[in-house]
């Protein structure tokens, strides 16, 4: 059955490539991405973009706001409210600066991409209105790395909230592809008062849909993603709230995901652990 899995075709000759040993994989960068969910009366919806077909990783896919790690938030005091950077480090299985600098991306990419900040004044409370021309220039200013995360939560005298984040999944990208990402996947309740909006360079268009009705568009190839995003979906879609998804997130496994490449009965076959749908043979000598 054809369904939207992203599947670039040069994949098949990269794999053949990692197979012989004519391949090095290139080092995964860390990441972050959150799955940002909002109430409705019919259950939680989830916040898609669509990343544009001009981009050169994932072109067309839809996927969380989300991105890389800013090596600035490794060391940097950062105002904090929430589990400990050590409780951080234990749930991430990563060291302490590790663990803030993985926080801080979660934070900052969806203010970047979303225009949702999950931070406020006090250790128990988040900003109601994140718009206007003072905002936006600092959002701005946080995209081209003008301003540090730190930076912009002294200048706004604000406090980042890790306690409305969970931990979900973390997923690596396959070794024969040249852009590769350690990412970590978080879950938020959309804060009250807030909205989203498509504040990213990298999407042409983004949506609140719920996790079952984009799975089932994925189902009949009408929305393009990578396999974590439509695995992350399927396990949020029994979830009937955001705030039941956001307290379940600590029981979810972080094992890494990383897809594998094997040679069996004259076929190079990519699979990623614990996620059969994802399975793919590919003829030795031809294309897939």
């Amino acid at each position: 059955m054809a369904t939207g899995q992203w599947y670039p075709p040069e994949w098949p000759d990269r794999v053949r490539a990692l197979a012989s040993g004519d391949l090095t994989p290139a080092p995964p960068r860390p990441a972050a991405t959150v799955m940002l969910l909002r109430d409705t009366p019919e259950g939680p919806e989830v916040h898609l973009l669509r990343r544009r077909t001009s981009m050169p990783f994932a072109a067309g896919a839809y996927a969380y706001p989300g991105g890389g790690v800013d090596p600035r938030d490794h060391e940097r005091a950062i105002r904090w409210a929430g589990p400990p950077r050590a409780a951080w480090a234990a749930r991430l299985g990563v060291e302490e600066a590790a663990a803030q600098a993985m926080v801080c991306a979660a934070v900052r990419e969806t203010y970047e991409e979303a225009g949702v900040l999950l931070a406020g004044p006090s250790p128990d409370t988040v900003v109601g209105d994140t718009t206007g021309d003072d905002w936006e220039a600092d959002r701005q200013a946080l995209v081209a790395r003008d301003l540090s995360f730190a930076e912009f939560l002294d200048r706004r005298g604000l406090v980042l909230r890790s306690d409305l984040l969970g931990a979900w999944a973390r997923w690596i990208t396959p070794e024969f592809e040249p852009r590769r990402y350690d990412t970590f996947f978080f879950v938020a309740a959309l804060p009250e008062g807030q909205r989203t909006r498509n504040a990213s360079t990298e999407a042409d268009r983004t949506e609140w849909i719920g996790p079952a009705a984009a799975a089932a568009r994925y189902d009949r190839g009408e929305f393009v993603m990578m396999p974590p995003t439509i695995a992350t979906l399927r396990q949020l879609a029994p979830h009937r709230a955001a705030a039941d998804a956001v307290a379940a997130a600590s029981g979810q496994d972080l094992t890494p995901v990383l897809a594998r490449a094997r040679i069996e009965d004259g076929e190079l076959v990519l699979s990623w652990p614990g996620h059969d749908e994802f399975t793919k043979h590919i003829p030795s000598g031809g294309p897939a």
